[in-house]
């Protein structure tokens, strides 16, 4: 996680979550904790796809929309979701999956 303030300037980088090789537990109101701890305006979320396929999946656009609906209702937005498979990342703001 990326964490950023109102101009967009990085406050803090963190991993928040550990997966293993085929998913990830993500918790939306851990994520909100960490945002109000930083006092974050935005934020940009990243992970990893270990096969290095980097086309978002479902539970990739799932986690995305209810991580947007939490941290809306503390006003931080989502500027960008960016899933990372070796040398290759993957845009899901690119793609306007925001």
């Amino acid at each position: 996680m990326l964490w950023l303030d109102n101009r967009h300037r990085v406050i803090a980088f963190e991993e928040l979550f550990q997966g293993t090789i085929d998913g990830c537990s993500v918790y939306p109101r851990e994520v909100v904790r960490k945002a109000l701890e930083h006092n974050a305006a935005a934020c940009i979320l990243a992970h990893n796809h270990p096969s290095g396929v980097t086309e978002p999946s479902r539970a990739d656009q799932s986690i995305t929309d209810k991580l947007k609906q939490a941290l809306g209702q503390i006003d931080v937005r989502v500027l960008d979701h960016l899933i990372i498979g070796g040398a290759e990342v993957t845009s899901m703001a690119e793609r306007g999956m925001l």
